[in-house]
């Protein structure tokens, strides 16, 4: 649930920003519009056949990616679990959110909800956003009040990589479950245009264009817009959202490249906070209904932008330096708490929540590649300071009865002051060293050595109190690949990380006392590429254990101390298959056994031990079936996540659930792909996830919709 929200000035780089974002806004029109010799009508385009036979990427064993690395190493020579969803997988699957997409990896499962930002997950025994990070290109924004709102879209993403296990050493603390990096598409000087429109069920319309070329000798550029709206299945589910996405590419000689990037993303979520649960039960019968006010709000907008260059003076060395500043807008207005009596058919509202985040995050990377003998290794230093300004209506006072039937929702109606209550501030300095050993052919080391230092100011503008906190975590990763042959490799590692108490940015008087949780994993792998292009599989065992986290004093029940421990286990199994010419199949399967080891909850401190975390699943799995003949594909996917539990007491039980979805595509030209596009074709009622104990968030029911995408 979102808490509070800051505030923070760079002008300078603000308002370079600014104009570079209303620049690139004005170029992304002319060149969409018909800029001369750029005209997307140009008589004199190319000509570019799309082939349905086109290998599409599987797992992506072959890529060389950043995103488990700071050097460029094959992910079938990384000593670690990381997978990939290309934007050619997305397209087939039709999954156009970033949380549809992504969870379709092995072992990852949504746990989102409004007051999260909607980009929430779970993965090997650890949950949400303090403990799975969200990061676009490397860059992850500080976590405020435990609320990540963007990336929320897949539109002019290249890839989303998800590094499976303890990702501090690459992305700091709050990582210690899994890491999503999104990749976005980068500027080419081969013209290109991509464009999407699609419509369906519940008044649903989606529309994306993407267009890359060149602008003389030395630049290129790229612009991505994307929108969508939903009239939604249920009172007031009307939602809509909208991007640009606009860089630009200046490359003078071969060794040298500046990026400029500018971003504007608006979201307004469905104004839904879950169905009433009554005795561990849904109310079925209320799945239609919503008891927010009519004029309640939800408002989440980002502005990115980012200046990069990349200098190679010699074959052995690369420098890079990023410059970015992040701001992002939100607010909610919102009663957020339903209590349903089926005796008297009413419903009790409570919690009228009015929230506001103001977060800006300014930073630099800087960063050293040099490659002498065998070795490669990469140094760097990570700057950065994000403010952070809490609004709020606290203490959230008010509640009403209504008839659950006849609603009368009413509109907006608190006693209690919206007001800013809280700024703080924090200052990270991250220092990193990283080396790849090619011992020989078959055999490859990896070792790299983190060190973040954050300091946290907290000023409480009610009462003048202040607040002031140092934090450090040290993380390290050593791993070893041997090469059994040209298409298998086996790994081992062990890595360490760090994950934050609350989120960073949201520090109070209470937690001030606490340090940085510390985690250890240990982990044992396989990676395959079946003969003449059949397939490829990977296997991944890993033990976690996680320490310091909070929990109640065993002599002072009352008051709470770090001492708790957590810990999981399991077993994660992806494979891609060409069974026949025609036939592809694509799955995943995980099983976790995770468990608090030692924790006491509640005023009398009643221990949790041998309790499974609440939103993790012993057993969760995907599966598609591609098949492809002449110019049509049939694809049937399956999504399954086993039950979860509603609370570390482990006495409220979210259901498990399977969900059948299905694309039915025609090539209708060598330009022009139409798809019909199932969700949820058995219609089956289902708790994605829950919000707090009285209300379970559903997922969609069946749904259709046509889509049409087109490349030029």
């Amino acid at each position: 649930m979102p808490h509070t929200t800051m505030r923070s000035n760079a002008r300078a780089l603000h308002s370079y920003s600014t104009r570079f974002a209303l620049t690139a806004s004005c170029a992304a029109v002319q060149l969409l519009a018909g800029m001369p010799g750029l005209a997307l009508a140009d008589a004199t385009l190319p000509e570019v056949t799309v082939k349905d036979d086109r290998e599409l990427p599987q797992l992506q064993l072959n890529q060389t990616t950043r995103s488990g690395s700071y050097l460029a190493v094959p992910v079938k020579d990384l000593p670690a679990s990381l997978d990939s969803v290309s934007s050619e997988q997305i397209t087939e699957r039709a999954d156009a959110a970033v949380v549809d997409a992504v969870s379709r990896t092995v072992g990852l499962t949504a746990t989102s909800s409004p007051g999260n930002g909607g980009l929430s997950f779970a993965s090997r025994g650890f949950n949400g956003v303090n403990s799975v990070g969200v990061a676009e290109d490397g860059i992850m924004l500080g976590v405020a009040a435990g609320t990540t709102t963007y990336p929320h879209d897949s539109w002019g993403y290249e890839r989303f990589d998800v590094l499976r296990g303890p990702g501090s050493l690459m992305y700091g603390s709050g990582t210690m479950g899994a890491t999503v990096n999104a990749v976005r598409k980068q500027p080419s000087r081969e013209r290109s245009v991509e464009a999407m429109v699609g419509a369906g069920s519940n008044g649903s319309a989606r529309a994306g264009i993407g267009a890359t070329g060149s602008i003389g000798q030395e630049w290129s550029y790229r612009v991505d817009l994307y929108g969508e709206r939903s009239d939604g299945e249920r009172d007031l589910g009307r939602s809509d959202s909208k991007k640009i996405m606009s860089a630009l590419r200046w490359q003078p000689r071969a060794d040298l490249r500046v990026d400029l990037t500018a971003d504007i993303s608006d979201q307004k979520p469905e104004r839904y906070f879950g169905t009433p649960v009554v005795d561990g039960r849904l109310a079925t019968e209320l799945r239609d209904k919503n008891f927010n006010f009519l004029d309640s709000d939800i408002r989440l907008k980002d502005k990115r932008f980012k200046a990069k260059v990349e200098w190679q003076p010699s074959e052995a060395v690369t420098l890079r330096n990023e410059l970015y500043h992040f701001k992002a807008d939100r607010h909610w207005k919102n009663i957020e708490g339903y209590d349903y009596d089926r005796a008297t058919g009413t419903i009790a509202r409570y919690d009228y929540l009015e929230i506001g985040h103001d977060l800006e995050q300014t930073g630099n990377r800087l960063g050293v590649v040099f490659k002498p003998g065998r070795h490669q290794i990469a140094a760097g230093w990570d700057i950065s300071e994000a403010r952070f300004t809490a609004l709020n209506n606290s203490p959230y006072s008010g509640d009403s009865v209504v008839s659950a039937w006849n609603t009368s929702n009413g509109y907006w109606d608190s006693p209690d002051v919206y007001k800013a209550r809280v700024e703080s501030k924090i200052r990270q300095n991250a220092f990193y060293v990283e080396d790849v050993w090619k011992l020989s052919e078959q055999w490859q080391l990896m070792a790299g050595l983190r060190r973040d230092m954050y300091d946290f100011d907290r000023k409480d503008l009610i009462s003048s109190a202040t607040l002031d906190k140092s934090l450090g975590g040290t993380s390290w990763r050593l791993g070893a690949s041997y090469r059994i042959n040209e298409s298998t490799n086996v790994y081992a590692q062990m890595s360490t990380g760090h994950d934050p108490v609350t989120s960073l940015l949201s520090l109070n008087k209470s937690n001030s006392g606490f340090s940085l949780t510390k985690g250890r994993q240990i982990e044992l792998g396989l990676k395959q590429q079946l003969g003449n292009g059949r397939g490829e599989w990977t296997v991944a065992v890993f033990d976690i254990a996680k320490k310091d986290i909070i929990t109640r004093d065993p002599n002072r029940p009352s008051e709470s101390i770090q001492g708790g421990k957590q810990s999981s286990k399991g077993v994660e199994f992806t494979a891609a298959l060409n069974a026949t010419k025609s036939l592809r199949f694509e799955g995943n399967l995980a099983y976790v056994d995770a468990q608090f080891d030692e924790l006491r909850e509640g005023s009398s401190g009643i221990s949790r031990a041998g309790n499974r975390p609440a939103n993790i699943p012993q057993y969760s799995a995907n599966l598609w079936a591609h098949y492809s003949v002449s110019d049509w594909r049939a694809s049937l996917g399956l999504r399954h996540v086993g039950s979860r539990f509603n609370d570390n007491a482990n006495t409220s039980v979210l259901p498990g659930y399977t969900v059948a979805d299905a694309v039915l595509s025609w090539q209708f030209n060598p330009k022009t792909r139409l798809s019909l596009v199932g969700r949820n074709l058995t219609n089956k009622t289902y708790a994605a996830s829950a919000y707090g104990s009285t209300q379970w968030l559903l997922g969609n029911r069946r749904s259709f919709e046509i889509t049409a995408h087109m490349r030029f």
